[in-house]
């Protein structure tokens, strides 16, 4: 078994080295390259105000914050959560730095994040893979098929998830494509066939609206990895063999 979190923050500002700090933090769990439904999320009172630009870009007022725990007192229970997993993180030197700092204001027993988890950064990959283009998450979610129509703000937990969906497609030629990974929910809430009808005739289980539009993300997103493309759409192609 394969663990990784998918991490995000967002601080008060640019510069640690400024004395800025972590108001949010959102992880996201993949095990085996598939969501397992656990997640941590919190927002912090940093004890100072955010810069203007800073709430520009997340929206998270100081007001919103006053009431929110210190990162000294949740920082064993997250901790506890990202333990011995694989970090993922996009520009992972600006989170790490971040939360290194709050490591070591809450005591020195902490250590650093790397003493805790394995830290990958997918910016480093974004940029092997697709070298002199952009790499921000925004283009990384138009290049692979990733919807974040609903990203109107940066927000930690929401960015995690996003960045989850693009490391799955990004890494979609590097291992299992995960096609059949579905949602412990939605595996349930498929209707069943009968034993005896099971005996007695083929089952077809028809493709809905919602499964045919994750097929077709999912192509997209083997589309770009893939020069000769997926097998799938070949068919679909005017240069395809008749």
């Amino acid at each position: 078994m394969t663990r990784r979190i998918v991490l995000d923050t967002e601080t008060t500002g640019l510069e640690v080295g400024r004395d800025h700090r972590v108001i949010e933090i959102g992880c996201v769990e993949l095990v085996d390259r598939t969501p397992s439904g656990r997640q941590f999320h919190q927002y912090l009172n940093p004890g100072r105000p955010s810069d203007p630009g800073a709430i520009a870009v997340h929206g998270i007022s100081d007001e919103f914050l006053r009431d929110k725990p210190r990162f000294a007192e949740i920082v064993d229970e997250w901790l506890a959560f990202i333990e011995g997993a694989e970090l993922l993180i996009h520009n992972a030197a600006f989170d790490v730095s971040f939360l290194d700092t709050e490591l070591k204001l809450a005591g020195a027993q902490y250590g650093r994040v790397g003493d805790h988890a394995v830290i990958v950064d997918t910016l480093a990959l974004a940029r092997e893979k697709y070298p002199g283009q952009k790499n921000t998450l925004d283009a990384l979610c138009r290049r692979l098929g990733v919807d974040n129509t609903h990203r109107e703000l940066h927000g930690a937990l929401l960015d995690a998830r996003l960045l989850a969906d693009v490391w799955l497609a990004m890494t979609a030629g590097q291992g299992a494509l995960a096609l059949g990974a579905e949602e412990p929910a939605a595996a349930a809430a498929r209707p069943r066939p009968a034993a005896a009808d099971l005996a007695t005739r083929p089952v077809v289980l028809h493709a809905d609206a919602a499964d045919i539009e994750a097929h077709r993300a999912r192509l997209d997103a083997i589309d770009r990895v893939c020069p000769e493309g997926s097998v799938w759409r070949r068919g679909e192609r005017p240069d395809a063999a008749a």
